[in-house]
């Protein structure tokens, strides 16, 4: 057994010494190896990247401002006079009138107020003027003329005195002509009443309603109708005539299809 041994130790001594020689040397063992490739690129351009450290932050962008607010847009509604809108305008119409129901439109429409403001307001009229009054109304809208109140005459117990009293704007009412007996255009519905006080009726010494004798004499201020103004004129393009026009009385406020 030991005449076998000599060799095999041996060989053994001598990759002892070649392992160490090796390690002596520096040479890398496959485990220490740098990986190959494109894996060796990622590497280097990991070690490349500045530390994480904070950066610095960005310039403060300028807080965002207000959008300013859009501009108020007309708008519109027609439709039939409903049952319950019927039994609403039992003030203004009743059994004898000279239109009926079915032939009458009730209107939505924004406009303009005095204190600068856009309000929802309400109109009856006939069904063959009710496209041409909201054109009207348009009109009157982007000119900003102001309305004070627009109103079914009905809220006013179908009173035309409380409703000029009130500055009311309002179109159909079954009723005569004022001071008369022939039915006025208003029972047709085709005839509307605008800002009565800033637009008074004058008949001599009378001013209907009183609270529009301070205007009688036709100032320069908001809501006054003047000959040939944006409100003249927006009616006169639908062929509606200006009370204001008339020699005696002479009705600021009216205007209607008849010129009546």
């Amino acid at each position: 057994m030991r005449r076998g041994a000599g060799p095999v130790t041996t060989s053994v001594l001598l990759l002892s010494v070649l392992v160490v020689a090796g390690c002596a040397t520096g040479v890398p063992t496959p485990s220490q190896a740098p990986p190959a490739g494109p894996s060796t690129v990622v590497l280097g351009a990991a070690s490349a990247s500045p530390s994480p450290t904070a950066s610095p932050s960005p310039a403060a962008s300028p807080s965002p401002t207000a959008s300013p607010s859009p501009a108020p847009v007309f708008a519109s509604t027609v439709g039939p006079i409903t049952p319950a809108l019927a039994e609403r305008m039992a003030s203004s119409w009743r059994e004898g009138c000279p239109v009926a129901l079915e032939d009458l439109r009730y209107l939505t429409v924004t406009h303009r107020t005095f204190d600068g403001r856009v309000a929802t307001g309400e109109l009856v009229v006939h069904a063959d003027v009710a496209d041409d009054v909201v054109a009207v109304l348009a009109e009157l809208f982007a000119a900003g003329y102001p309305i004070r109140s627009l109103r079914l005459v009905d809220d006013f117990d179908g009173s035309d005195d409380a409703s000029m009293a009130a500055d009311n704007t309002s179109a159909f009412n079954c009723r005569p002509i004022s001071r008369g007996t022939g039915w006025s255009e208003h029972a047709y519905g085709r005839a509307i009443d605008v800002n009565p006080r800033e637009n008074p009726y004058v008949r001599g010494d009378l001013v209907l309603p009183p609270e529009g004798e301070p205007y009688a004499d036709r100032p320069d201020e908001p809501g006054v109708i003047h000959a040939d103004d944006a409100v003249v004129r927006a009616f006169a393009v639908v062929g509606w005539r200006w009370g204001g026009y008339w020699d005696e009385p002479v009705d600021y406020q009216h205007f209607s299809l008849s010129g009546r």
